[in-house]
């Protein structure tokens, strides 16, 4: 039987194990997903299992998008671009990592039919899934990226990676089509955002990384205030997909089922 996990810290919330054991029953593959939250310390003897191939395939959540780069042989294009890996896997005895997040997020702001092309874009957070977000608005064509984060010095980090996006102040609301919040505020039911939206309008997007819970407060605000809202649900729902086709050479089919399927 085949090994399959996905790490993180905190890794509670995480429905990866469910999706995927459910792709697997279905298409008779002799294998298991779990989930187990690791420290930093424990990432250098996970990758020794991979090598082993104890372990067959990994999905990487917050806080170890980057900081498992300096453990893998090799990186695919998406992962160097945006210096971030959520899927690893074996290939000729080399250690790969790689970023369906890209694909993930692209597929899913297709599927609400949003244009994002000539729109301007805000983004909460500069950490974790941002550049996979900043990468795939590019390739999409947006106007003008902003990002926010309470540390400064990250966005800064990220120019480094992206020449095209402008710095917000944390607290400061400029005028958005989109905003996405890419903080981990919301995975409690009680987290607040703490920003004030009242000014920015109607019929915007209000957009959360986070799909569990399926409607965070920050959600809740862009409802109260008439805009429209979308959870990280679909995204979720693509990147698993893509990380199954690379494990298993099948592309699951994704439908309204799995949608509801994952509804808690």
């Amino acid at each position: 039987m085949k090994n399959y996990l996905v790490i993180g810290n905190p890794i509670e919330h995480s429905l990866s194990p469910k999706l995927h054991n459910h792709w697997i029953k279905k298409y008779n593959i002799n294998a298991i997903y779990e989930k187990k939250k690791l420290s930093d310390e424990d990432l250098k003897n996970l990758l020794l299992k991979i090598r082993n191939q104890k372990i067959n395939g990994v999905n990487v959540t917050v806080p170890f998008k980057q900081k498992i780069i300096s453990y893998l042989d090799d990186l695919s294009t998406e992962a160097k671009d945006t210096q971030s890996v959520n899927t690893i896997f074996l290939r000729n005895k080399k250690i790969v990592g790689h970023n369906t997040d890209i694909f993930g997020f692209e597929n899913a702001i297709r599927n609400i039919k949003f244009d994002v092309s000539n729109k301007k874009i805000l983004i909460l957070g500069a950490g974790g899934v941002v550049p996979s977000i900043i990468y795939s608005l590019n390739k999409m064509n947006s106007h003008k990226i902003m990002v926010s984060n309470r540390t400064a010095s990250k966005v800064e980090n990220l120019k480094n990676l992206f020449k095209n996006i402008v710095t917000v102040e944390w607290g400061e609301i400029p005028d958005f089509d989109m905003v996405i919040n890419a903080t981990s505020v919301g995975l409690k039911n009680t987290d607040e955002i703490n920003l004030n939206f009242t000014k920015v309008g109607k019929e915007k997007i209000f957009y959360d990384v986070i799909y569990n819970p399926k409607l965070t407060n920050f959600l809740k605000i862009g409802m109260k205030l008439g805009n429209r809202v979308e959870n990280g649900k679909k995204m979720f729902i693509y990147q698993a997909a893509e990380s199954f086709r690379i494990w298993h050479g099948i592309n699951p089919e994704i439908n309204e089922e799995i949608s509801s399927f994952l509804d808690l």
